[in-house]
């Protein structure tokens, strides 16, 4: 299961972690170095690397999964916008993809997205445009049948401005979950970041109508800061 960072050192007097902090550098927006000093002083951000995870969003989906059980052994799994492939890296051990959890039934991951990914063992990762026509045909080829789970942490580009962002990114969950319509097997799993702002009501609602349960959660790992909460919808209708 996925533990929280305690930020706790090992003297046992009871010293807070040191911060790392970063001078603005000529050229540097403000903002950039804001963004920069949280990296190195997030423990997510250490602790991924420390385990070879490609990001922190991998805690994110850890975390989702051990409240809610879709990533089991055996099921077959689409990512969306997969890059750069912490999603792929959790699913793998979970779903067993790679036959390492002797009589658990054997699992396999589909990643897709726009730009080229890093190979990850035991998943099969795919360039290409989910919204195009023909763009579940072929994953449903690649895949060898229907999804059981299809799952997104896709953001669109951020603009600087709130409600755009939070448009941009409702229409993007919004086509990922039209598309997981075409392809998930019937009582399957959706799950997708979405950003909360009043327009995704309509999302919700769409979404209780194509599943028996629709819940959502703001993980542990996501920054407290962020208006991000993720959509987990179960027993797909057909």
């Amino acid at each position: 299961m996925a533990k929280t960072p305690t930020g706790k050192n090992n003297s046992g007097r009871g010293q807070r972690d040191l911060k790392v902090k970063v001078k603005t550098a000529r050229g540097r927006r403000l903002s950039s170095t804001r963004w920069l000093q949280r990296q190195l002083n997030d423990p997510y951000v250490k602790r991924a690397q420390a385990e070879g995870y490609r990001g922190r969003a991998a805690f994110k989906i850890m975390e989702l999964d051990d409240k809610y059980r879709f990533l089991v052994p055996g099921a077959r799994i689409v990512d969306l916008g997969c890059a750069p492939g912490g999603w792929c890296q959790v699913a793998v051990k979970r779903v067993n993809a790679l036959d390492e959890r002797p009589g658990k039934r054997v699992g396999s991951i589909l990643g897709v997205d726009l730009q080229e990914v890093e190979p990850i063992a035991g998943c099969e990762i795919h360039q290409l445009d989910f919204m195009e026509d023909d763009a579940d045909l072929k994953v449903k080829e690649w895949l060898g049948g229907k999804a059981d789970v299809v799952m997104s942490d896709m953001a669109a580009s951020s603009s600087g401005h709130k409600q755009t962002d939070h448009l941009r990114i409702i229409s993007l969950c919004e086509a990922a979950a039209y598309f997981a319509f075409d392809v998930l097997e019937e009582g399957g799993t959706f799950v997708a970041k979405v950003l909360a702002g009043g327009a995704e009501g309509e999302l919700q609602k769409l979404l209780k109508q194509k599943f028996t349960k629709v819940m959502n959660m703001k993980p542990p790992s996501s920054r407290s800061d962020s208006s991000e909460k993720f959509v987990v919808a179960m027993g797909f209708r057909g």
